[in-house]
């Protein structure tokens, strides 16, 4: 049985508004508010939502990127968040990150071969007569050349500055890498090019990824498992079969809806939710998906729902709606 790597457990992340002539906390944004999940060994597990769900955030406070406001964070049975800088710097070998944007997440000023050493110095894994040998391995590795060592990374494509950015990820010898929306900026035939890529690297260095995207396209193709989030809270969990053939929460089913389907003459009913999503700053009371809801009832405006299992579902799909059986079941209709 596969091991549980990453343990989630009642994560918050909230981000204090300050206000008033002594700059006193006045309010937080609720980023992240009371969630908990587990990634196993050697899988991906996709997180996905709407812009301002929290997804990006989270893989944030899971690398103390941003320090957790609460919670338990165990990395490969440790906790993270009793780990002092210097052991958090140390931890970080087995813990990586490609960002969305691969200009941005890079250093212009260095060549590439000086990018994939940094790392590497800063660590101290690799001696240093052998540093640059082992960086053009790297960068053949995600498919670029040997030339292309001492280029600048305006000299690249969108394309090519995502496999350095990967490159430099598996420099130190990860064993879970966050990729945060890493495709998401990318043309269409480059993204396929460079999730092809991070599948044959998974394979190749038993690597375990937390992919985070709203692209539910993406997320089908390389997930294990999908984590939906909402306003800052989990409101499905499931592997990848089960939630797009059986989803159980109607923001779920909202998302799915939303997907193009190839064959113009399949037609498709799109779900269509009404409204804005809510401020983190005062989320809605009970579940916070209610404010729009197609099925909602006065027990969605008070009462929080737990995230639980359905008789008609496997152990692994879990669901926070009050109703997801008689949804399912059609005994409840859209309002």
């Amino acid at each position: 049985m596969a091991k549980v790597l990453l343990k989630v457990e009642n994560l918050k992340q909230y981000f204090p508004i300050k206000g008033g002539f002594l700059g006193r906390t006045v309010n937080n944004v609720k980023a992240v508010d009371d969630i908990s999940f587990e990634v196993m060994e050697g899988e991906t597990v996709s997180i996905v939502g709407e812009s301002g769900c929290g997804k990006s955030t989270t893989g944030r406070a899971i690398l103390r990127l941003d320090e957790p406001t609460d919670g338990k964070i165990m990395f490969d049975d440790k906790d993270l968040l009793s780990l002092n800088k210097k052991e958090m710097r140390k931890k970080r070998r087995d813990l990586q990150i490609i960002f969305q944007d691969p200009y941005a997440s890079i250093n212009p000023r260095q060549t590439v071969v000086e990018i994939l050493q940094e790392a590497m110095e800063i660590q101290d894994i690799v001696p240093r007569k052998d540093r640059r040998k082992r960086a053009i391995e790297l960068l053949q590795t995600v498919g670029l050349l040997e030339y292309q060592a001492d280029r600048y990374p305006h000299e690249f494509s969108g394309g090519q500055r995502q496999r350095v950015g990967i490159a430099r990820a598996l420099s130190l010898n990860p064993k879970l890498v966050i990729c945060d929306e890493a495709v998401s900026a990318l043309d269409v035939s480059i993204r396929a090019q460079v999730l092809n890529l991070l599948k044959k690297l998974q394979r190749e260095f038993q690597l375990t990824y937390l992919f985070i995207s709203h692209d539910l396209g993406v997320v089908r193709h390389i997930s294990d498992r999908i984590i939906v989030m909402y306003l800052g809270k989990i409101v499905e969990i499931a592997d990848k079969k089960s939630l797009f053939e059986n989803p159980q929460h109607p923001y779920t089913k909202a998302l799915l809806s939303a997907i193009p389907v190839p064959n113009p003459d399949l037609k498709k009913e799109r779900i269509i939710l009404k409204g804005d999503v809510p401020s983190p700053i005062d989320p809605p009371n009970g579940c916070r998906f209610h404010t729009r809801c197609p099925y909602v009832q006065d027990k969605c405006r008070s009462e929080v729902p737990e995230l639980r299992k359905t008789n008609a579902m496997l152990d692994t799909h879990q669901g926070a709606c009050h109703f997801m059986e008689e949804i399912e079941s059609g005994q409840l209709q859209p309002n």
